[in-house]
């Protein structure tokens, strides 16, 4: 967690005044352990919210201007709070931005403005979901701040609808709703379609998470991820001729798709539907291996989840296949497997504790050498959603 009074002092030298008047929030970064790229198609996600986040300092002013800032970015501003709009310049401040816009849009007339300064610890585009903890804790404080009902679930659907209309990502529901919503010690098995969700202890014993960040920066926006989400849907449209009422292929069983699967005529889109169809399916099996504590099987769906990614929706990309490449040759790891919307960002392994230290030695080894890049590793726990910290 940051260091919050050494946080004041950076607020007091952007924005002056005293230190007594602000006010500290948090939300997380999330990883997901399996269930990738099935929740814009309506399915099954097993995502987890980290210690680890943006925490965000707040404090009211006596105009209506939004003072913005962060200790990770040169880039701060000083703007109307009553009017937004989408500057590709303004860069990370198009996320805060978005959600003022979305606020405004949904009928909240602000009392005052505010200065805000954001200190992330989540890496920049490892696809640890930095910007969906930026959407999820400015809308919080802002709601608490102007004494407005926190219902976590609607500061999730509002957070989305900003990154999706403000910012242009087509990103589903997942990343915004882990954050908003994460318990310690547990994962969320979250059904996309209908939002129903079952928190789930996650009892791993003696082993642990690594998260290991490729550093290939992804911009989600810039990558394929729009291109697969119109995959999707072409694969639906030709599915219809079955199942009239199909509205996505997270309402699809395994059985029904491998019946039908002859009418999506393309080769390339038919291998999406695939993947998104026995992908959810993997959620569900991983739950209850979870829960028999039968961390070989999990570890094993881990593995068969990224085998599905690389060949079938093709996102991976050889950094993320080294790093599973080489957790695989490693004593003590039970499961490994990209995370997040792919082409580059981490990858989640379950290692035995006693192999830990082996594990980012010889996986940082071998993945260097196989693409000149050094990896960094991170040993996590699982944390609570977004939270006031103090006044």
């Amino acid at each position: 967690m940051a260091n919050i009074e050494a946080l004041k002092t950076q607020f007091i030298e952007h924005f002056g005044g005293q230190p007594s008047d602000i006010e500290v929030y948090h939300a997380p970064g999330r990883v997901n352990l399996i269930g990738e790229h099935t929740d814009y198609n309506g399915g099954y996600v097993f995502p987890a919210a980290l210690t680890f986040g943006t925490t965000l300092l707040i404090r009211r002013r006596k105009d209506r201007s939004l003072g913005l800032a962060s200790t990770n970015f040169q880039l701060s501003k000083l703007l109307s709070i009553d009017s937004v709009a989408y500057d590709r310049e303004d860069d990370w401040m198009n996320y805060p931005k978005g959600i003022v816009h979305e606020l405004l849009s949904q009928g909240i007339a602000f009392t005052q403005g505010y200065d805000l300064l954001y200190h992330g610890e989540i890496p920049n585009g490892a696809g640890l979901s930095s910007s969906a903890s930026i959407e999820v804790v400015t809308a919080y404080a802002l709601l608490s701040m102007e004494g407005l009902p926190l219902d976590k679930t609607k500061i999730a659907l509002l957070s989305q609808k900003s990154e999706n209309e403000f910012n242009g990502v087509k990103c589903g529901i997942m990343d915004q709703f882990a954050v908003a919503n994460g318990l310690r010690d547990h994962a969320m098995l979250l059904m996309c379609d209908t939002l129903k969700v079952e928190q789930v202890p996650f009892r791993t014993g003696d082993y642990r998470l690594i998260i290991s960040n490729t550093n290939k920066r992804r911009g989600l926006a810039d990558s394929k991820y729009n291109e697969r989400r119109s995959e999707c849907d072409r694969a639906v449209e030709e599915l219809r001729a079955e199942y009239a009422s199909l509205e996505l292929l997270g309402q699809l069983s395994a059985e029904q798709f491998h019946n039908s699967k002859h009418l999506i005529k393309d080769e390339t889109v038919r291998r999406r539907a695939q993947h998104v169809v026995e992908e959810n399916e993997r959620v569900l099996q991983s739950v209850k291996a979870l829960s028999e504590g039968d961390l070989e099987r999990f570890g094993e769906l881990m593995y068969a989840s990224h085998q599905s990614l690389r060949d079938l929706y093709e996102v991976t990309g050889p950094e993320l296949d080294a790093l599973v490449d080489a957790a695989r040759e490693v004593p003590g790891v039970a499961g490994s497997r990209m995370t997040g919307a792919g082409f580059g960002g981490c990858t989640v392994s379950l290692v035995h504790e006693e192999s830990v230290a082996l594990f980012q030695e010889e996986v940082g080894r071998q993945y260097t050498g196989a693409t000149g890049l050094k990896a960094d590793f991170y040993v996590c726990s699982i944390g609570n959603g977004v939270e006031r910290l103090e006044a």
